[in-house]
């Protein structure tokens, strides 16, 4: 790599690796389509994608060091425990809320006569190891970067957004992720997880915290029957209600991150 090359690299680091990351998913979820990748490489293999890209451009820009930082809010443990019992309940809570509303909408309480499925210790795993990777490359990475450059709040927004192109080509060919994403209430979920996720980071400077909020949002999908298959534009009533609560939470506890937090 040439002298001009890393420099620009270090300059507009974060946008080549907001560019550079769906376009990457979309060259793996191209080859999962045409065959050459089978299910189970393709599912994991393009989250650990997204981590290397992330490192290979840290590497580069900020050395050995900037790697650490990438992982340092993972240690922090030490948080008040409202923070934990907030991140575990909040996703979960307005999963219940949308079956209520849908349940008075619709006239019908059956929605709400419900068994919570319980996943498999596998594939829950799978979905902690999806949310740590999340939570280092979009909160841990992303919104430390761009935070440096526009206020918290468009930082988290953009984020979102491209998290969301992110999940794109696997929505596209609905291998992956859950059956028949509607796609602007995708990009509503993935703008409000972002920003919920950077609130949570700036009270905490916990990557943990974090971590348990998106696990949650996850697994609050897969618990609960507010995905697409539930029928009654759940899943859609379930994104409006996180974004829009998202924005309330902006207005009355707007991220605040001071210079420590944001060195990488």
């Amino acid at each position: 790599m040439t002298t001009k090359m890393i420099d620009f690299l270090k300059r507009y680091e974060i946008w080549v690796f907001l560019t550079l990351a769906p376009m990457l998913n979309f060259v793996i979820t191209f080859a999962k389509s045409k065959g050459v990748i089978e299910f189970f490489p393709y599912t994991n293999g393009r989250f650990y994608a997204l981590m290397f890209l992330l490192l290979f451009i840290v590497k580069i820009t900020k050395g050995n060091e900037g790697i650490k930082n990438l992982f340092r809010p993972m240690l922090v443990w030490k948080v008040h425990p409202k923070w934990y019992v907030f991140s575990l309940l909040f996703a979960f809570t307005i999963g219940l809320i949308t079956l209520v509303i849908v349940a008075f909408y619709n006239g019908d309480m059956s929605i709400l006569d419900f068994e919570i499925y319980i996943p498999t210790l596998k594939f829950t795993l799978f979905l902690l190891s999806w949310a740590f990777l999340g939570e280092v490359v979009w909160i841990g990475y992303a919104f430390r970067e761009l935070s440096k450059i526009t206020k918290p709040f468009y930082a988290t927004q953009v984020i979102g957004f491209v998290w969301s192109l992110w999940w794109l080509p696997s929505v596209y060919i609905n291998v992956g992720v859950i059956e028949d994403l509607p796609v602007w209430p995708l990009f509503l979920n993935m703008m409000g997880a972002a920003g919920m996720c950077a609130i949570v980071y700036s009270k905490t400077r916990s990557g943990i915290c974090v971590l348990v909020i998106q696990s949650m949002l996850n697994m609050s999908l897969v618990l609960l029957p507010i995905s697409p298959d539930a029928g009654d534009h759940t899943y859609t009533i379930f994104a409006v209600l996180y974004f829009i609560i998202m924005l309330v939470f902006m207005y009355f506890m707007p991220p605040k991150i001071d210079s420590n937090s944001l060195k990488l």
